[in-house]
């Protein structure tokens, strides 16, 4: 991401697709963005980072996710060039699902964002505790 005193906004579609600026309107930098870090496209990464899984055992290990958004997630990230679906000729259809290199790193930076929210959570949910109280507070005072 720039900051706006390093360079001017981007005034092409050519200015945009030469680095993503995440702060423009229409750079597609954004959708990959949102597939990457909505909870299912950093779940589906991680999970990936272990190695090649099929559909089913993707629906098993992220726990919670529906057959609609696993298959529209792992769209997304085929289509963004994170995931590679293999898809073998047989009956009945074998599938599986892979990270790209590029996928791998994207998950692994991924990776680190999960692994400190996993490690922070005592603290976050402790804010999120703080703050409920101190809203609660103000609104019995009102």
């Amino acid at each position: 991401m720039r900051d706006k005193t390093e360079a001017a906004t981007p005034t092409s579609l050519a200015d945009l697709l030469a680095r993503g600026d995440l702060f423009a309107e229409k750079c597609p930098s954004r959708d990959v963005l949102k597939h990457v870090t909505s909870r299912w496209g950093v779940l589906l990464l991680v999970a990936l980072l272990a190695g090649t899984h099929r559909f089913s055992e993707l629906r098993h290990k992220v726990n919670g996710i529906s057959e609609k958004m696993l298959a529209q997630t792992l769209q997304w990230l085929e289509g963004d060039g994170f995931v590679e679906r293999i898809s073998y000729p047989v009956v009945p259809p074998h599938v599986e699902y892979t990270l790209t290199p590029l996928g791998q790193e994207i998950g692994k930076k991924v990776e680190s964002l999960a692994d400190w929210i996993e490690t922070n959570l005592p603290t976050i949910l402790s804010a999120k505790k703080q703050k409920s109280t101190v809203n609660v507070l103000i609104g019995r005072n009102q």
